[in-house]
């Protein structure tokens, strides 16, 4: 019998896309021992924004959640989205940093490392890689990802060319990566997209005729509008085509149960806005992801400008062009959602063009798939300004990076995860760390005064 397994996303896109990362461990700790027993392709619980939200916004140390999540599912593949040279944060860091990233977060308990890069250039996954194979247990994937877009230089000849190029390196699987949902029905391979613009259960059902491994998914009541297809509907759809998926029935359907009331809590608060639940054909115009929207909203509403959202969302497609048709994925969809934004507020075009945005045109992110705008360059770069290929090359594996991130965290850092946290996040980091030592001074002063 043909088999296709489920990659279960709650824990990290399906929030991500419809709530903007909010979702604590607490709300889901009692249910990770139910996940554990359904037979589960992977669960994806990390990487992508989780590590960022857990220090900005929860209060949480990101490797504790995961040796959390870990302990409670045993028998269960963890899955993370890893940003090749960019880690999790939204710069590139050296070798020796994401070598070093890779080895803990294996320790830690992933099994799967799903390893991008935002531009597709393959030389900014390479060390990722290595790591991956040099720390590998015997459960460890290393699986290639293509951030899928569409634009007038992403052919189907190019991404067949990307397909062969991860496979030479030595990935374990390929996944496409759909972060829009712009994907049209006929494709192969692991396959992540979103249903923000509706085509998400065309597409996957298509995929499966054409043979696809694994498909990514979200428990019922957190999928569908910028999230990922029902679990529980294509393990029916599934089974309907006589395919299995080896899934436990009563478990997802007892996992969708617990996040019921999850869900209506964070809509009935705002946190899940009606539009990141609803289905939006413009976004294959807009080919805005998921996580993207959910942020768009959450930081339009934070400065009472929602008015603007529409203007900002139209102003998307104007900004991908003049970087050179980037794929809208983290940290480049960040970038250029956020300078359309600005764009919007100012009432002028780059009267305002932010640093991750002139750093993206001095090269530091990679080669843009097209040509840039050379009045936008002229702008950034000065007339007759060339952008310089970046790819870091210096103070590899040198440690000059962890020997000042110890040194400005002292007597905070009580791991190499907490040293690893503060690279990626310096000012989130070391507010945690702060409140941490607080927390714990005071319960110290609490037990000697009770004593």
């Amino acid at each position: 019998m043909k088999k296709v397994q489920i990659t279960e996303t709650v824990l990290r896109d399906a929030n991500q896309s419809l709530m903007a990362t909010r979702l604590p461990y607490s709300d889901f700790a009692d249910i990770l021992p139910e996940m554990n027993k359904a037979g589960y392709y992977s669960v994806e619980c990390w990487g992508g924004a989780t590590f960022d939200s857990c220090l900005r916004y929860l209060g949480e140390d990101p490797w504790q959640r995961l040796r959390d999540i870990r302990k409670a599912m045993p028998d269960t593949k963890l899955q993370m989205l890893l940003r090749g040279q960019n880690l999790l944060g939204y710069k590139h860091y050296h070798d020796d940093v994401v070598e070093k990233f890779v080895e803990l977060s294996i320790k830690n308990g992933i099994d799967i490392l799903r390893i991008f890069d935002a531009l597709n250039d393959f030389r900014n996954i390479a060390t990722a890689l290595e790591a991956t194979k040099k720390y590998a247990t015997k459960n460890t994937v290393a699986s290639g990802c293509i951030s899928y877009t569409q634009s007038p230089v992403h052919t189907v000849e190019k991404y067949v060319e990307m397909c062969k190029e991860l496979k030479n390196m030595g990935f374990d699987t390929i996944c496409l990566k759909d972060m829009a949902g712009t994907m049209s029905p006929y494709v192969p391979l692991i396959l992540h997209t979103h249903c923000t613009t509706g085509m998400a259960y065309m597409t996957v059902t298509k995929a499966i005729e054409s043979g696809i491994d694994v498909i990514d998914c979200a428990t019922s009541c957190f999928s569908n509008g910028t999230s990922q297809p029902s679990t529980e509907t294509m393990f029916y759809a599934l089974g309907q085509y006589g395919i299995e998926t080896g899934l436990n029935e009563d478990v997802i359907n007892k996992v969708n149960d617990y996040f019921k009331p999850i869900k209506q809590k964070y809509v009935d608060s705002g946190r899940i806005s009606a539009k990141s639940m609803a289905t939006d054909a413009q976004a294959l115009v807009y080919k805005v992801p998921g996580g993207m929207l959910s942020n768009m909203i959450a930081n339009l509403t934070d400065m009472k400008a929602m008015d603007k959202f529409d203007a900002a969302l139209k102003e998307i497609p104007e900004v991908r062009k003049d970087l050179g048709y980037p794929p809208l994925v983290t940290p480049l969809s960040q970038m250029v959602g956020n300078q359309a934004v600005t764009n919007v507020l100012m009432g002028e075009r780059y009267k305002i063009v932010s640093k991750e945005v002139q750093n993206y045109f001095r090269g530091q992110y990679g080669i843009a798939p097209a040509p840039v705008s050379e009045s936008l360059q002229a702008k950034i770069l000065g007339e007759g300004g060339k952008p310089v290929d970046c790819r870091i090359e210096d103070a590899k594996r040198t440690g000059e990076d962890f020997k000042k991130a110890k040194e400005a965290l002292g007597d905070l850092a009580k791991s190499e995860e907490d040293v690893m946290s503060y690279i990626c996040y310096p000012d989130q980091a070391m507010k945690f760390f702060e409140d941490r030592k607080a927390k714990e001074e005071n319960i110290c002063t609490y037990v000697i005064e009770e004593a």
